[in-house]
């Protein structure tokens, strides 16, 4: 029996979130304990979410012209190979045989590999999907394809330090041939869509600053800077509220594992079991945020906390998979490629900020950045009420 072509592009997106968030898990420790600072291991992640704003948006548009299937194999070789050249320098300084000095420089690279290559595959899978399902079906099919990326993030901590036990390298080369074996299953079995020539012709192109896109390009950065704040803050917060526990790694690791499975709960639960138009995914969804940050703000303790934390889970699950769809059902058939890629440039910008919006806030007053994300989140409640192209499409 054949696997599907949506079937492989999720197993794709699968295969990403194992190694997105074992590289975050381990990359760092091992970088500072071969002599990086915290200054430099940071750098490396941000210079190559900066390289993923940027190029998102042309492999959209690439993946118009040259079709889904190619720009989406294209990505998981190039995030394969990132995989690789990340944690090569590490092992070659490890042993001796590399001079750290070539470390950073190094890693850099390696990571950057993925920003600028590995970053195609994403907005190629939405917009194959987007080709492929009807207008009522949108939202759960995405829903479907985010969830599989957010499972490899719960499993690849799990899977990855399990193998991280045969050697430290294992991981990334088990990852990344998984990449590979995902790459040849939907060069094989996804059928290469694209814009036909004559549509093209006949297409207004859009801008990021189409009245189409700019609006749920707002949102989501938005949304991207509460997310990537309360990520990049979990280890801090937890250190310095509940610091008389003895086990706080094992706090921490809760607290990312809650968050991730919550969320695919959520999506599965609200957009297939008892689906729910984008209008009120994206309110309600919104609403539990305001919710769960003012709560974990407000009420310090570990039971409330992590309630907070489930409860926030909810509401990515709600909004994310309703931003995409809704965004995809205001563009024509020819623009999808352009408007998921437009979408995908937005989702790092949480992370790139972050450290000069929220962080400064956080060194203030923990609460704060809290009480801060709860505040953003209640404009973001305005704006999806008020604004007339969000509430046009989100209706659906």
């Amino acid at each position: 029996m054949s696997i599907s072509g949506s079937s492989w592009l999720k197993f794709g997106l699968f295969t990403v979130g194992l190694g997105q968030s074992f590289v975050f898990v381990l990359v760092p420790p091992l970088a500072r304990d071969l002599g990086l600072s915290e200054v430099q291991t940071s750098s490396i992640f941000a210079i190559s979410a900066f390289a993923w704003a940027l190029t998102s948006a042309f492999w959209g548009r690439t993946s118009d012209k040259y079709g889904r299937r190619n720009i989406a194999v294209l990505g998981l070789v190039g995030y394969s190979i990132s995989l690789i050249a990340l944690i090569t320098p590490l092992f070659l300084v490890e042993r001796n045989i590399l001079d750290v000095v070539y470390l950073f420089p190094a890693l850099v690279l390696g990571r950057l590999l993925n920003g600028l290559v590995g970053s195609a595959s994403r907005p190629a899978s939405f917009a194959y999907i987007a080709d492929t399902s009807s207008k009522e079906k949108r939202t759960v099919k995405f829903a479907r394809l985010e969830a599989s990326f957010l499972v490899g993030t719960v499993v690849g901590p799990l899977i990855g330090g399990f193998l991280f036990l045969i050697t430290n390298e294992t991981p990334f080369y088990v990852f990344s041939f998984l990449a590979l074996i995902a790459a040849f299953g939907i060069y094989k079995e996804v059928n290469n869509t694209s814009i036909k020539k004559d549509d093209a012709k006949n297409t207004i192109k859009i801008k990021w600053y189409s009245k189409t896109i700019l609006p749920f390009l707002a949102y989501a950065a938005v949304l991207s800077l509460c997310q990537a704040s309360l990520i990049q803050s979990i280890g801090f917060y937890i250190t310095d509220l509940f610091r008389e526990f003895d086990d706080l790694p094992t706090l921490i690791s809760m607290t990312f594992a809650l968050l991730s499975i919550s969320t695919i709960v959520s999506q599965y639960l609200f957009t297939d079991t008892f689906p729910m138009k984008n209008f009120n995914l994206l309110l309600f969804g919104t609403l539990l945020l305001v919710f769960s940050y003012s709560t974990m703000a407000f009420f310090q303790s570990i039971s409330v906390y992590y309630l907070s934390i489930i409860i926030l889970g909810f509401g990515f699950g709600m909004t994310r998979p309703a931003l995409a769809s809704s965004l995809s059902l205001a563009q024509s058939p020819e623009n999808q490629g352009s408007a998921a890629g437009y979408l995908g440039s937005v989702i790092p910008i949480g992370h790139m900020t972050t450290p000069f919006i929220a962080m400064p806030i956080y060194a203030i007053n923990p609460s704060y950045l809290y009480y801060f994300s709860s505040i953003l989140c209640i404009g973001l409640i305005l704006f999806i009420i008020f604004h007339p192209t969000i509430r046009k499409s989100s209706l659906i």
